[in-house]
C-alpha cells in the first residue's frame, strides 16, 4: 500500500496541516504524563495535557471559542479495523511519525457500507499538527517504528468520544452511533464488530505490516 506523506497534496481532500503553533509543551506532556500500552488505548480528556499553557491558548482557535478536550489515543497498531466520522474536524500530533489511515465520507454508500479499497494511508511526521477535516473517516493511528509505537494528541469538541446519548434511532445512520459525536463502521474481523457495531467496511481489514 502506498504510503503517502501529509504534506503531499493527495492530503488536501482530507485535512491540512497546522502551521504558527509552538507544541513542545504538549509534545512533552503527552510523553511524559501518558502511557505506551501494547494495545490501543483513548482518553478523551487529559489533565496533563488541557492544563498546559499551549493548550488554553490555542483552544478557542480549534473550533471557534467551542470547549474543547485533549486526550490522547496511544499504543501499537497495524490495521484498520474500523472508521469512525464526527460532525467536526480532529487535531492530531505525535511523538513519533504515525500513520493515518483514511477515507472519505462521501464514498460511504446508501448503505453505509464502504469498501477498504478506497482507503490511502497518509504519514504524519512527529512533532506535526494535523487538522483531519470532519468529511474524513479515520480511526485509530498506525505506527511507523513497533519498538516506539505512538502516542497522538487527540483534539475535539469537549463532549465527543464520552457515553452515548440515549434515543430512538429514526434512521439507518442513527445506528452508527457508538458514542457522543462518533459514528462508526466496523469490518467484521475487528474486535468492534464482535461488541456490536455496525458492519459495513468490505473487502480486506487493512493491516500494514
Amino acid at each position: 500500500m502506498k504510503i503517502y506523506n501529509v504534506t503531499d497534496p493527495e492530503f488536501k481532500e482530507y485535512g491540512k496541516v497546522i502551521d504558527g503553533i509552538d507544541v513542545t509543551e504538549i509534545l512533552d506532556a503527552l510523553e511524559n504524563s501518558t502511557p505506551l500500552p501494547e494495545g490501543t488505548d483513548y482518553v478523551p480528556e487529559e489533565p496533563a495535557i488541557q492544563n498546559t499553557a499551549t493548550a488554553k491558548k490555542i483552544a478557542p482557535t480549534l473550533f471557534g471559542g467551542l470547549p474543547v478536550e485533549f486526550g490522547w489515543c496511544n499504543g501499537h497498531n497495524t490495521k484498520l479495523n474500523c472508521l469512525e466520522y464526527h460532525r467536526n474536524s480532529e487535531f492530531n500530533l505525535g511523538t513519533q511519525d504515525f500513520i493515518l489511515l483514511l477515507a472519505k465520507q462521501s464514498e460511504i454508500d446508501e448503505n453505509f457500507h464502504i469498501n477498504s479499497d478506497v482507503i490511502k494511508a497518509f504519514k504524519v511526521p512527529k512533532g506535526v499538527m494535523v487538522e483531519v477535516y470532519a468529511t474524513s473517516l479515520h480511526y485509530a493511528p498506525c505506527h511507523v517504528d513497533a519498538s516506539k509505537g505512538f502516542k497522538v494528541l487527540v483534539a475535539l469538541p469537549k463532549g465527543t468520544n464520552t457515553d452515548k446519548p440515549e434515543f430512538e434511532a429514526a434512521n439507518k445512520e442513527d445506528t452508527l452511533l457508538r458514542a457522543n459525536n462518533k459514528w462508526l463502521i466496523a469490518h467484521k474481523d475487528a474486535s468492534e464488530a464482535q461488541d456490536g457495531a455496525f458492519v459495513g467496511i468490505d473487502g480486506v481489514n487493512i493491516d500494514l505490516a
